[in-house]
């Protein structure tokens, strides 16, 4: 095993307009949080930071139509957001909210050190507005016509046809995506960041990626850097980050751009982490140490946000670009190790949309199937590398086949035969070659499993891990103890033993995938203490929204440093009682197929 490592796990910031539905966790969830369980399984420092996203104009949007303030809709998801991640065992050390008094400060700090650094200057722009409303409308929310390559879908801020970076006043035949109303344009002023200061930095930083990063989101990122232009760093709206300028802040109409503050929002959480554990300068081991590293996790569609805006942000503020400058209060700041991006999963065929139906809300899937099943289908059938499709056929197929059939069964069949026969773990007698092969096998699986999810290639680190309880279940259906009880109980005895070790080394492979299951296998095996810690909600209290008044509000963290599971094959202690065992999973019936594409249809008339 390598020396400790300080590994900071940076997640998507959730939008707090709604609850999420499994696609997005397909992309900032689940991967991020199989990664961050190996690396602490494997002894490293891990910190786990991460959200909801609070401000914006969609947010204000919302909640004029929902006859409610900003703040009050910002309040309801937030709660809705973090219970549905606790509920599906995601072990942030922190999730938090970017309306924090706390995240307001870090924010301001880092916009102040970048004007000082002068790689933030005002410039006079035209901002689109709604011309029923005359809000400001946000770039992401205009589409229209892409003037490059001709894509009707372009959004006001790039185009994800062909990437180029746009501003919504280039667009052709623009339209608001609230409404479908055509917007205005008008002269504003507004605070840019440089962007074309840090093209150099940036190119060499990327480059050096070259076999460390997935291709597709270097290929991306790179080809950003070809017309890097100035953006806009505020907004006219009065919901958000107040700009901590002399004669702008007190404008109540301008604010940070919610991209520029959401960003933010990884230091601003590590920060709070380490006040709320006593300890408030520890937040530094993972953003200014050398040796530490970052990995940020996400869609597909933030990738822009991590790989060339956030980067220069950080490099701004350190005084790493062409126009040099100062380090802020807040230290020189690490750039990220890796952008983790996933792409699109799709549901039977179609793009997820709340208002067309076609959606599948966590809290709504966890209601009726287990977190660990939809972490696992997320894991072995998602968007790791290409846009994927889910199906509710191959969701029951792939419960019922692999987790149900075979490693549900490989738990059930060894431990309830030893229970029952013995009671215990028992002691191996003399070893046959089988045994030493498989159980050979079995170990080797660490560091070939270990490789994959060290490069965050879990749908490859997962199909190994379940080869080797295909060959667990092999193993014990040709060896047969059941048959041996009476003719050679101590061969019995030592496949046995030899079976249960398979289903402590396969537990601890499947840990990071399926840490539900996996604490409940460790009871079966007779262990004491937690296997693997599982997330809470506890309260932060803090201001909020910039209200004067500190409030109580719900954040997840969780005990996971000293947890008993480490990467490796653990010896099993004969002796140990062992604990007859309960159904892993629930077999599911091939009707649910028809009743949830029921269900996404809707009622008929």
């Amino acid at each position: 095993m390598s020396s400790k490592r300080h590994i900071l796990t940076a997640v998507a910031w959730p939008y707090a307009n709604g609850p999420r539905h499994i696609g997005h966790v397909s992309g900032f969830g689940v991967p991020s949080d199989v990664f961050s369980r190996f690396q602490r399984m494997s002894g490293h420092d891990v910190l786990m930071v991460s959200g909801t996203d609070e401000h914006g104009t969609p947010i204000q949007v919302l909640a004029d139509q929902e006859g409610v303030s900003a703040r009050e809709l910002a309040d309801r998801y937030n709660r809705i957001i973090a219970e549905d991640l606790v509920a599906l065992g995601l072990s942030y050390d922190l999730f938090t909210r970017t309306t924090t008094g706390n995240h307001y400060a870090v924010a301001q700090e880092l916009f102040t050190t970048l004007y000082d650094n002068g790689y933030v200057f005002t410039r006079t722009t035209k901002g689109a507005i709604s011309p029923s409303t005359g809000r400001t409308l946000p770039d992401r929310y205009i589409e229209g016509t892409c003037p490059i390559c001709g894509y009707d879908g372009a959004r006001g801020d790039q185009c994800d046809n062909c990437g180029n970076q746009l501003d919504p006043i280039d667009l052709l035949s623009p339209r608001s995506r609230i409404n479908g109303e055509t917007p205005e344009f008008v002269d504003t002023e507004h605070f840019m960041l440089d962007l074309p200061a840090f093209a150099d930095v940036l190119t060499e930083w990327l480059k050096g990626k070259e076999g460390e990063w997935r291709p597709n989101v270097l290929k991306f990122s790179l080809n950003l850097l070809d017309d890097l232009q100035p953006r806009a760093v505020t907004r006219d709206l009065n919901w958000g980050v107040p700009i901590p300028l002399e004669g702008w802040s007190e404008n109540a109409n301008k604010r940070l751009y919610v991209w520029f503050d959401a960003v933010i929002g990884y230091l601003s959480a590590s920060i709070e982490w380490a006040r709320r554990v006593g300890e408030p300068d520890a937040w530094k081991r993972w953003w200014q140490s050398p040796d530490s590293e970052s990995f940020y996790f996400m869609g597909k569609d933030n990738i822009v946000f991590h790989s060339v805006i956030w980067p220069s942000i950080l490099l701004g503020a350190s005084g790493g670009g062409d126009r040099g400058g100062d380090a802020g209060p807040l230290g020189e700041l690490n750039v990220p190790t890796e952008v983790v991006s996933s792409e699109f999963l799709t549901m039977e065929g179609q793009k997820f949309s709340s208002s067309r139906r076609v959606v599948i809300y966590v809290r709504d899937f966890l209601e009726r199937y287990s977190a660990d099943a939809l972490r696992y289908y997320i894991m072995a059938a998602g968007p790791e590398n290409q846009d994927t499709d889910f199906t509710w056929a191959e969701f029951v197929r792939r419960n019922n086949d692999e987790l149900v059939a075979a490693w549900g069964n490989l738990v059930n069949r060894s431990i309830s035969m030893a229970a029952k026969n013995l009671g215990e773990i028992p002691a191996a007698g003399e070893l046959t070659d089988e045994d030493r092969a498989v159980l050979a096998a079995s170990e080797e699986a660490f560091a070939t499993v270990g490789a994959r999810l060290e490069r965050s290639q879990f749908k490859a680190g997962l199909q190994e891990a379940m080869r080797t309880v295909a060959e667990a279940n092999k193993y014990i259906s040709d060896q047969a103890p059941w048959a041996l009880k009476k003719t050679d109980p101590e061969r019995m005895a030592t496949v046995l033993h030899v079976a249960l070790q398979l289903v402590q080394d396969a537990n601890t492979l499947l840990t990071p995938f399926l840490p539900a299951a996996a604490n409940k296998v460790y009871a079966m095996l007779g262990g004491t203490g937690t296997w693997t810690g599982m997330p809470r909600l506890e309260t932060g209290h803090d201001t909020i929204g910039g209200s004067e008044e500190k409030v109580d509000y719900p954040v997840i963290t969780g005990d996971y440093a000293d947890n008993v599971a480490r990467w490796g094959s653990t010896p099993i202690v004969p002796g140990t009682p062992l604990n007859r065992p309960e159904p892993l999973f629930a077999k599911l019936d091939p009707s649910v197929v028809d009743e949830e594409l029921a269900r996404l249809a809707g009622p008929t008339e």
